[in-house]
């Protein structure tokens, strides 16, 4: 047994060098993805709670001006829910250079971050708010209540544990995405593990990467979870 694990710590040593990491870039590419994360999850968030909203209350009328909006919106939300990130990214550099100056950077990854992201989550929102008792919904309407107040005071609440679990679920997806941005020069843990781990053969900094990586996700998930066991009542 003890030759079996000497064996293993062998190879290991052999394979990775951690001697070969810059624990500075790392901090650095660490922050650079969280900020990415970070900053597209809270431009996600309302993006796709006013996407979930319309698309929950035009999809339910029956005059033509809702349905039209209903169309167009969720034609545009399928359309970049379909196109691949890695695509939407590449797409999106002309637009993203005019947008913040510059097509590298964890700055220029944020547009094609929050437009891959925001239809995802609004379809999320929408599902969370029809899984609402019609009832709910229908006694706060007799009770004289009005459109704004049945959103803040019965949408929202009533699908709060979805709309929680959905960004949870978001995020981490924009995690990976980060991942991806990185590869084509937008920073962060994908930028090092591919540029300067696999690219110049330092299988110990992309091994970094992605422990640090899911240690992110880990997280997220867990905080997550927590929130929704508390807000959840049912």
């Amino acid at each position: 047994m003890l030759t079996q694990i000497s064996i293993g710590q062998s190879i290991i040593s052999q394979y990775f060098e951690f001697s070969e990491v810059n624990w500075e870039r790392v901090y650095e590419a660490s922050l650079e993805t969280i900020y990415m994360t970070f900053v597209s999850v809270i431009a996600v968030f309302f993006l796709g709670i006013i996407l979930g909203l319309i698309l929950f209350e035009t999809g339910e009328k029956n005059n033509l001006f809702s349905k039209i909006i209903h169309q167009v919106v969720a034609f545009f939300v399928n359309i970049f829910r379909s196109i691949p990130f890695i695509i939407l990214i590449v797409l999106l550099i002309p637009f993203t250079k005019e947008l913040v100056g510059s097509m590298t950077g964890p700055t220029a990854g944020l547009p094609a971050l929050i437009l891959a992201s925001a239809p995802f989550y609004g379809r999320l929102v929408e599902t969370g708010f029809r899984e609402i008792d019609r009832g709910v919904i229908e006694a706060a309407e007799s009770m004289g209540a009005n459109k704004a107040e049945i959103i803040l005071k019965v949408l929202i609440p009533e699908s709060l544990p979805s709309i929680i679990a959905g960004i949870t679920t978001t995020t981490i997806s924009l995690v990976g995405y980060t991942a991806m941005a990185g590869v084509i020069g937008a920073g962060g843990l994908g930028n090092l593990a591919y540029l300067e781990g696999f690219q110049r053969s330092q299988p110990t900094v992309t091994l970094v990467a992605t422990i640090l990586i899911l240690i992110l996700v880990f997280i997220i998930q867990t905080i997550g979870d927590l929130l929704v066991n508390r807000i959840d009542k049912r």
